[in-house]
């Protein structure tokens, strides 16, 4: 017996149902899984395409048949998983993401999953030095009051909260006038990857919870989620220049992953000598010029709700409104030093 049959043993599954590790093949059966669950959830779908889930999937550090848990009924519906990610270096916040059928949702599945994973996140404990504090995470929609229920339930503690924030394109976006000295432009994607990533970097270290990353570890893993994933476009990719230094970037996916007609920002920064320039105003606004240019409706991005360099500031004075509130907990399994960021330096 496993620790996590161990741990798990003395919740029920509903009847009928069983439970085994993930496989990169089940990837269809969760898309329709996730969908189902955000059609109940949030009145839409929350992917449109499925490759998404493959290729999130195949991410280095993650591992489907230790880093999944599907549960089904006897007729083979998919109607829980749970992910858990290790992949940072070192784990010290390791992720676990909960999805339940609809149907579901007042049985005890999501508390048989969450602890699924709050006890695959032990493994941190040995991955991360020991003088690293580790406290895994996990979140749902705040509106989603019964997978909220079972986080605290289980002794999880809300320590953050998270917006999708939208804007609608009804009309050409204006796009202020660019500093003297500064180019804004689509990023060269034959000799610019390093830099961009580099200014990534730079630009987020400043936001709370991130925790610096070996750079071949990061780097690789930056490349697959943004530029190996279907909706990469370097037309979308646009920076702000200051000589020969990226300032600031501003990386887009013209087709939102679930919303065919709006765009996304998938990641908005300026490294901090160039913040207090208007430069986050301009790229975000280019980028909204350009979704518009293509025939997008509408703009989304996901922001924290407490940003420590007044980023929902700056989206709200864009024009942007908040559309869906997303809250994060965490559970200590380990006191120490916080290797993440909680604060400006």
């Amino acid at each position: 017996m496993t620790v996590n049959d161990f741990l798990t043993k003395n919740i029920i599954l509903p009847p009928g149902c069983s439970a085994r590790p993930g496989k990169l093949a089940d990837y269809l059966l969760a898309f329709e899984l996730v969908n189902t669950y955000s059609r109940h959830i949030n009145g839409r779908d929350d992917l449109t395409d499925a490759e998404l889930v493959r290729l999130d999937w195949q991410n280095e550090d993650f591992n489907p048949e230790t880093d999944l848990h599907l549960v089904f009924t006897q007729q083979g519906v998919m109607i829980g998983m749970v992910e858990c990610w290790l992949d940072s270096h070192p784990p010290v916040h390791p992720w676990n993401w909960v999805c339940v059928h609809p149907d579901y949702l007042d049985s005890n599945l999501w508390e048989y999953l969450l602890t699924w994973s709050e006890n695959r996140s032990r493994a941190a404990l040995d991955l991360a030095p020991a003088e690293f504090r580790v406290a895994p995470h996990t979140g749902t929609e705040h509106h989603n009051f019964a997978g909220t229920d079972a986080i605290r339930k289980l002794g999880w503690k809300h320590v953050r909260s998270y917006y999708r924030m939208e804007v609608n394109l009804d009309s050409q976006p204006l796009v202020p006038p660019i500093p003297a000295g500064i180019v804004i432009r689509p990023y060269h994607p034959e000799t610019e990857t390093e830099a961009v990533y580099n200014t990534f970097v730079d630009s987020f270290k400043d936001h709370y919870g991130f925790v610096a990353q070996p750079f071949e570890h990061g780097f690789a893993n930056f490349k697959h989620n943004m530029i190996d994933e279907p909706g990469y476009d370097p037309n979308f990719w646009f920076v702000a220049v200051d000589g020969d230094t990226i300032a600031g970037i501003c990386i887009c996916r013209p087709v939102s992953a679930e919303d065919p007609k709006g765009g996304w920002v998938s990641e908005l920064g300026v490294r901090r000598a160039w913040r207090k320039k208007g430069l986050g105003t301009l790229l975000l606004k280019t980028a909204f010029a350009a979704f518009y240019e293509r025939g997008q409706k509408r703009a989304g991005l996901g922001v924290d709700a407490s940003s420590l360099t007044g980023a929902l500031r700056l989206y709200e004075q864009a024009g942007m409104h908040v559309s869906r509130q997303y809250d994060n907990f965490e559970k200590e399994l380990r006191s120490g030093q916080e290797l993440a960021t909680q604060e400006l330096a």
